[in-house]
């Protein structure tokens, strides 16, 4: 029988540094992005979801229009319902002084972590200021340590690995499922831990959005009818990942809600991610801060005057070009 070698090696999982440049951490599993790496965490929906519906209380839009990525948030595609609440801390209310403090203490007593954006955050206390924050933190094992396998080439550079080699198959085995292998650079793998996560790896260079891929790998997981168990000949190796990636959602900030008097003045999040032979650490804060002015302003008016410098077109309405075009400069010479 041949051996399937089972390296998984996809454009998102990619060995780094602990900090990884030029990893474009998206708000919603729909959105698009020209940038080769990519991920996305749910936080930043989970804070979304809060200022929609419990500060401004309406859909978000913008007066000037409204971005793509505000659209794909709007539709709270991901909510408290699809995790656990032991995994994420939220804070909403007005800014106070002791507003910094009290988040602090709440994920460092839950998660006994501390923030990587809270100082970045303007949160000068005002009744008319508003934050809404969260964290979602992931630390769980694989059902066995995986070997540690060393170094060999991905892509164009090396990389440190770690899975299951023919001559140590042990139990490691029981950890591991096969989706499905249609070939060398097209199948799907499902890691067990010893907690209620699953981790799914799929190579492919399809570079379209996280739910089409997801979808994707689903269907060919269900029409795959070769043998899902990690057999004796097969080898698993996966690239050891550590990056942090931090993003300001230049589109959204600076932005009146529209028929709202509140404008979001700041609006990020950030990934830390860790995953090696033994399991996985994922930490990812989010944060919306908004001001509510005194007054509720209106959409700005237009002014349509011609009241300088103009051209005019006639044009038949099953025609392509204008018939006629007249240029006014000097209205005495029209009056």
């Amino acid at each position: 029988m041949k051996r399937i070698i089972l390296s998984v090696l996809t454009s998102l999982l990619l060995f780094s540094p602990s900090f990884a440049a030029n990893i474009d951490i998206l708000p919603t599993m729909s959105s698009k992005t020209n940038v080769q790496d990519r991920v996305w965490v749910g936080t930043f929906q989970l804070v979304w979801n809060d200022f929609m519906d419990k500060i401004a209380f309406n859909q978000i839009k913008f007066p000037a229009g409204t971005p793509v990525i505000v659209n794909e948030l709007n539709k709270q595609e991901f909510t408290e319902e699809d995790i656990s609440s032991r995994c994420y801390y939220k804070y909403l209310g007005n800014i106070q002084k002791n507003t910094k403090k009290t988040i602090a203490k709440a994920i460092k007593r839950k998660f006994n972590e501390t923030s990587d954006i809270l100082d970045q955050l303007d949160l000068t206390p005002s009744k008319q200021r508003f934050i809404v924050y969260a964290m979602l933190k992931k630390d769980f094992k694989f059902v066995v340590p995986f070997d540690k396998l060393g170094k060999s080439a991905f892509r164009n550079m090396e990389a440190e690995y770690f899975g299951i080699s023919k001559e140590s198959q042990k139990e490691l085995d029981n950890g591991v499922e096969v989706l499905f292998y249609d070939n060398p650079s097209d199948f799907a793998v499902k890691l067990d831990t010893k907690g209620n996560d699953e981790v799914y790896l799929y190579k492919t260079s399809n570079t379209k959005t996280f739910n089409y891929i997801y979808e994707d790998m689903l269907k060919k997981e269900s029409a795959y009818k070769g043998n899902k168990k990690f057999a004796e000949v097969d080898e698993l190796k996966i690239p050891n990942l550590n990056f942090f990636e931090e993003k300001i959602f230049e589109e959204i900030c600076g932005n009146r809600v529209k028929g709202t008097n509140l404008t979001i003045d700041q609006a990020m999040e950030s990934v830390r991610f860790n995953m090696d032979n033994t399991g996985v650490e994922l930490k990812s804060e989010a944060a919306i801060i908004a001001t509510m002015t005194a007054l509720l302003p209106q959409d700005e008016p237009r002014y349509f005057f011609f009241d300088d410098t103009f051209v005019v077109f006639l044009k038949e309405k099953d025609r392509a070009k204008p018939y006629f075009a007249l240029r006014v400069h000097d209205i005495s010479k029209f009056q």
